[in-house]
């Protein structure tokens, strides 16, 4: 029987280490808010998540990361970007999604993994791949694709604020939703980002994750879930088979992990102010019976 922690040894909380790609150079629209959105949800559960900038220059070593976010920037800082994620952190970066490490990338992000980007001026920006898809530019003339948006996933909603000029065309992607309302990647086709694997791309700013609790939770469930791959949760979410062990090696006890990990793998928080931001999200893109449907949803 392996021994567990005495119960009055120090405990340390569940860590998680996110990656911030270029948070100097990509940092538009309070795409930072979404850090701060994780590490605060995070927090409440006991679980410390730290976070580790990645500017030009620096390399991506995959398994010293659970995560990983880059946001977005104007054309003139994606150009030494785009250079320095495909020459730098691309393998790294493949690497980390091809073992499904939770991935999130806004606007300028989004489009440094699709194929290419081709600004209003200049020579196209190189991308990763990572998602068969392509952004184009259609000149300083053509309207931007701007405002409140509201897009079905899951079978929720998600809301955001998409400021953008170039359009994204989906080749074989996944679109991560369907516009109810916006723009989406083209402002033709009703598609809104792309998903391959755990990757997720999308325009939506405002911050992303603070309006939108859900979504917040489910990266770093996907984040969890990868770390302890090789556990098992039970019906209440505790870790099966050599829990004890993975307990005292990680440094917390079996009865920290039950207060931090239950089914279906979360805690629940208070999340009302949340909610009501994501309604009045709605509610001001006369999407009134969603916003009455999400607001029932979570007082209840």
């Amino acid at each position: 029987m392996p021994k567990m922690m005495s119960q009055n040894m120090a405990v340390q909380p569940l860590t998680l280490t996110l990656g911030h790609l270029y948070p100097d150079q990509l940092n538009l629209y309070g795409d930072r808010g979404n850090i701060l959105t994780l590490r605060r949800r995070c927090q409440l559960r006991g679980i410390e998540l730290k976070v580790v900038g990645l500017g030009v220059g620096d390399a991506l070593a995959p398994d010293e990361y659970d995560m990983l976010f880059i946001g977005g920037g104007q054309d003139k800082e994606q150009a030494p970007v785009a250079q320095d994620l495909y020459e730098m952190k691309g393998i790294g970066l493949w690497a980390a999604i091809e073992d499904d490490m939770p991935v999130l990338a806004v606007c300028g992000g989004y489009q440094l993994l699709a194929h290419y980007y081709r600004p209003a001026e200049g020579p196209d920006m190189r991308g990763l791949g990572v998602f068969d898809a392509w952004t184009e530019h259609k000149g300083p003339k053509s309207p931007r694709c701007i405002g409140n948006i509201a897009i079905s996933w899951n079978g929720q909603t998600l809301v955001g604020f998409e400021n953008h000029g170039g359009r994204t065309y989906l080749g074989t992607a996944k679109p991560l939703g369907k516009v109810i309302k916006g723009n989406g990647n083209n402002a033709e086709d009703q598609t809104e980002g792309a998903v391959y694997r755990h990757t997720y791309g999308t325009y939506l700013h405002g911050s992303l994750l603070p309006k939108n609790p859900h979504f917040a939770d489910y990266l770093i469930e996907l984040a969890l879930q990868r770390k302890f791959a090789d556990q098992s949760f039970t019906d209440t979410g505790i870790f099966n088979g050599n829990h004890a062990d993975n307990a005292a090696g990680i440094g917390s006890t079996v009865l920290e992990l039950q207060k931090t990990i239950v089914s279906p793998l979360l805690t629940p928080l208070e999340d009302s102010l949340e909610w009501e931001a994501h309604a009045s999200i709605l509610e001001r893109l006369g999407l009134y019976s969603e916003a009455a449907n999400v607001l029932r949803t979570h007082r209840s």
